[in-house]
């Protein structure tokens, strides 16, 4: 593993990479930073570890084509769904994930 330094939110960081990944690697930190960044400069969350968490889950959302999925009681979707309202209710004031 080859060691990279990227800066995600202005914050400079000292990561492992697998070797022949660095192009992958470099979208995905301009992916996180860009998710992070999107968080902090809508002004309603300060919090470093809340945006990133925030960040984490919009992504991990994307990531999952729940576009064609069912949305019935017990399916996947629907569990998330649940899991995004109950976390957008958790959150009140500091804003909604997506």
């Amino acid at each position: 593993m080859s060691q990279v330094e990227v800066q995600i939110m202005g914050q400079s960081y000292l990561l492992a990479c697998p070797p022949g990944a660095e192009e992958r690697f470099h979208t995905a930190v301009r992916k996180v930073d860009t998710a992070m960044c999107s968080i902090r400069d809508a002004g309603k969350i300060k919090a470093r570890d809340r945006i990133a968490v925030l960040a984490a889950l919009n992504l991990a959302f994307e990531l999952s084509d729940f576009s064609a999925a069912p949305t019935e009681p017990g399916s996947s979707s629907h569990n998330l769904n649940n899991l995004l309202h109950r976390l957008d209710a958790a959150l009140g004031q500091d804003g909604h994930l997506l």
